[in-house]
């Protein structure tokens, strides 16, 4: 006597039966997809650049960009990271009236409206930039304030995944942040900033 299992599977394999062949892979946007005969030949932080933007991110090339577009959305108040505030105060200075504080301040978690923190790495055919526990000075200043901007160096972007899996750092967690946090009820519906920061900034310096 045959099981319930037994009788369904027979039923899907009956069903399977008379078909002449298998249903075609779905097409896809080819653009996306990284070719590997550009390696070597693809600028990273382009093609990085690119992808980022196609997942509403905002890639940065300069200090005064993002003093800029603080400055834009009245953002004044925020955190970044102390190895990294040496290199980035004299802008901040300079521009004034902004209240930047080094060391994160878990019971005025709200009063922060932006976070700066340091990246290990990003990886360019997906746009997407890499955190790690040991080297994110402060994990809720990464996570919390509406803006987080990741601090990257030019060799820190990887082409591909390969490359960047490859490079990974012995952290027990790392983090890969494809532009701003991002969620989708039932109907579909694209609500950014949910569970994370709603703006992804990435900053390249030197």
């Amino acid at each position: 006597m045959s099981s319930a299992r037994d009788t369904l599977l027979a039923r899907v394999k009956a069903a399977l039966a008379p078909l002449p062949e298998r249903a075609p892979l779905p097409d896809w946007e080819r653009e996306l997809v990284v070719m590997r005969e550009a390696r070597g030949a693809v600028d990273a932080w382009t093609l990085f650049s690119a992808r980022l933007a196609g997942v509403n991110g905002t890639p940065l090339t300069s200090v005064a960009e993002l003093i800029a577009l603080l400055t834009k959305s009245d953002w004044r108040r925020g955190y970044c990271d102390p190895a990294l505030w040496a290199e980035l105060r004299p802008a901040f200075d300079a521009a004034g009236g902004f209240t930047v504080e080094t060391t994160f301040d878990r019971a005025r978690v709200d009063d922060y409206q932006f976070g700066i923190t340091a990246a290990v790495g990003a990886i360019a055919e997906t746009g997407t930039v890499v955190l790690s526990d040991a080297a994110t000075s402060s994990r809720l200043a990464a996570l919390a304030p509406w803006t987080h901007i990741a601090v990257l160096r030019r060799a820190q972007i990887h082409l591909d995944l390969p490359a960047a899996i490859a490079a990974l750092p012995k952290d027990p967690n790392v983090v890969w942040c494809t532009g701003p946090s991002k969620t989708a009820d039932v109907e579909g519906i694209l609500i950014e900033g949910v569970h994370g920061p709603g703006i992804q900034v990435a900053l390249l310096l030197g």
